[in-house]
């Protein structure tokens, strides 16, 4: 019998509704496949997306590892499997020695362990032919899988996956894979990502080196554009670190700065002259404060964080956190008043930046080539301002809040819908 689907309004709820009126169990998605890289900043938009369209609890995260360590940060720039093969070549070359020479011996340098530890044994390995496999043997109880993956080393993954089980799944990549969009169902990707095909970028790039740059063509009907980074940060996410944090935040004198530093990036480039720049600025501000909580990211230099310690370590109304758990991240995005974010870190600011609340950044004229029009563009729209030192914090502002993943959500449901299937937690 062939299923009856009724035509009902769009966006309309599914709960309660028999599968056999949604077009039988094989065309609900009812659970996610998260393809990780190992990075926080990229498996977190993976997660966000995935919490957006609310299989957060029907998640499995798995994980494209690569060697690490030693020898190995010098073969990053390979493609996973290439990197893997080498790494094993090396390893059967020197047998089980723990170390490699490089530059005929003046620096011996460790190999690691293959799965790069940090506690990677306890996240599944993302294998093509074992998630293929799962996707095609439990289509017909469990419906097809929605695969969601983000950053260069999990594009050869997603892609395999939908080449080899493209009845049984749907792949959203997450970032610009760069060729070849077709590989995949849906692309999502910031809009800075096609800088390089504005008359602005052509003219930075000479000519002969201009066919080496992507993306070459503009985005076609399956490539979704947002401003900045997808992320977890929702309404209900701010509630629930409100009432968490509630008894550290809601004593503290208002109002409440939180200043998040990253590190420099190769498009943004700076040292102790910015840390320098923000201490003195924070010095101004510090008299319109009520209290000013400040944290440092993993790539925050060393050389950074200690300055900033010393300078302001001392003072009654600041407060640095020593990176020891409980990370109060959500707390502060709950309970800031106003926030100063450095210019690197496209996933704090678009974190900030979905609260509403005043975003000041400092940095930004170190920023070059896609990360500069990503600053324009936030600047333009008004959810930033520069951070001079002669605000006051007592005084706030507002915007419409950032959105990115809830409508890249729906960007998703449409595509979905489009395939002649639905997606329902």
């Amino acid at each position: 019998m062939k299923p009856i689907r009724l035509p009902e309004p769009p966006g309309s709820p599914t709960k309660g509704v028999p599968d056999i009126f949604e077009g039988g169990v094989y065309s609900v998605i009812r659970r996610a496949v998260i393809i990780g890289n190992g990075f926080q900043a990229s498996e977190n938009q993976s997660i966000g997306l995935v919490r957006a369209l609310g299989l957060s609890d029907k998640q499995v995260l798995y994980r494209v590892t690569r060697p690490s360590g030693g020898i190995n940060e010098w073969l990053r720039w390979l493609p996973v499997s290439i990197h893997k093969a080498v790494y094993y070549i090396i390893r059967q070359l020197f047998g089980y020695s723990r170390v490699i020479s490089r530059r005929g011996g003046d620096r011996l340098l460790p190999l690691s362990t293959e799965n790069g530890g940090g506690g990677l044994s306890s996240i599944l390995e993302a294998d093509v032919k074992n998630i293929v496999t799962m996707a095609r043997e439990t289509s017909e109880k469990d419906g097809p899988l929605l695969i969601v993956a983000c950053g260069r080393d999990t594009i050869s993954i997603a892609s395999s996956i939908k080449r080899l089980a493209s009845d049984n799944v749907f792949v959203v990549q997450i970032q610009h894979p760069r060729s070849h969009l077709n590989r995949f169902d849906l692309v999502i990707t910031p809009q800075h990502d096609y800088y390089p095909l504005t008359p602005s970028a052509q003219e930075q790039v000479p000519k002969f080196l201009r066919k080496w740059i992507t993306p070459r063509e503009p985005p076609d009907s399956h490539v979704v554009l947002t401003v900045g980074a997808l992320h977890q940060v929702d309404f209900s996410a701010l509630r629930s670190a409100a009432v968490t944090w509630h008894d550290e935040f809601a004593p503290l004198p208002k109002p409440l700065l939180v200043v998040n530093i990253g590190g420099p990036t190769r498009f943004c480039k700076y040292g102790t002259d910015l840390a320098k720049q923000l201490v003195a600025s924070l010095h101004n501000v510090l008299v319109n404060c009520g209290n000013v909580r400040i944290s440092f990211s993993r790539r925050t230099p060393e050389k950074v964080s200690k300055f900033i310690l010393k300078e302001l370590g001392s003072h009654p109304k600041v407060f640095i956190w020593d990176g020891e758990e409980p990370n109060p991240h959500m707390g502060h995005l709950a309970w800031a008043d106003a926030f100063v974010v450095t210019a690197d870190s496209v996933s704090m600011l678009s974190e900030t930046c979905s609260t509403g609340k005043p975003v000041y950044v400092v940095g930004s004229e170190h920023c070059t080539w896609k990360y500069a029009d990503f600053h324009k563009t936030i600047r333009e729209r008004g959810l930033v301002r520069p951070f001079t030192g002669l605000e006051d914090i007592s005084e706030s502002w507002s915007y419409p809040p950032l959105n990115d993943t809830a409508e890249a959500a729906n960007r998703v449901h449409e595509a979905i819908a489009q395939r002649g299937w639905r997606l329902r937690p």
